[in-house]
């Protein structure tokens, strides 16, 4: 195997597209895209984010909504990342996203997005983002045999290789069972 050197870049493949969904101090939903995040416990979600709009929104309202980035939604996933509410106030309705309010948190459902974790704040400090998920929803159209069908879902991955949206692949194994064969 020959290997080629890129030198220190922050490349994990996959990386979700993770939609952070929050209410400003009037109740208007906002969303941003953060490619930089991931479940690290069993409850608990964290993200690697700069100062925004909607670091100041989830600093009063405790709370966030995380929504997979879909296939059916780039464009719209795409936009809410280069775009910043603080410039276009109204870039979560220009995004073609309507907002239904969690039951949870204080934050978000974004109705295009079927599968969100609805999340309260645990601590924001240097940039990282640790959230508690409270309760995870996905809408009955991802839904096969009592849980989320990723087929259904169409979940993107961003590719910092090459600034790209990926599609999800097919089933290649079963976890805790395949290596089994090993024993």
């Amino acid at each position: 195997m020959s290997r080629v050197d890129f030198g220190a870049h922050p490349i994990m493949l996959p990386q979700p597209v993770l939609i952070v969904g929050t209410y400003d101090e009037n109740g208007v939903p906002n969303a941003m895209n953060a490619a930089w995040g991931i479940t690290t416990d069993f409850k608990e979600i964290t993200i690697s984010m700069s100062e925004h709009k909607t670091t100041k929104n989830f600093a009063i309202t405790g709370a966030f909504t995380v929504s997979m980035g879909t296939e059916d939604q780039v464009v719209a996933c795409d936009y809410v990342g280069i775009e910043s509410a603080d410039k276009v106030p109204d870039k979560f309705a220009r995004a073609g996203f309507h907002a239904t309010k969690s039951a949870f948190v204080n934050a978000p459902l974004i109705d295009e997005l079927p599968m969100a974790l609805e999340c309260k704040v645990k601590s924001f400090e240097d940039g990282i983002l640790i959230g508690e998920i409270v309760n995870v929803s996905a809408d009955e159209s991802v839904i096969t045999d009592g849980k989320i069908d990723p087929k259904k879902l169409k979940p993107i991955a961003f590719d910092p290789c090459n600034n790209a949206y990926l599609a999800m692949g097919d089933k290649v194994g079963n976890a805790f069972k395949d290596g089994a064969a090993l024993k």
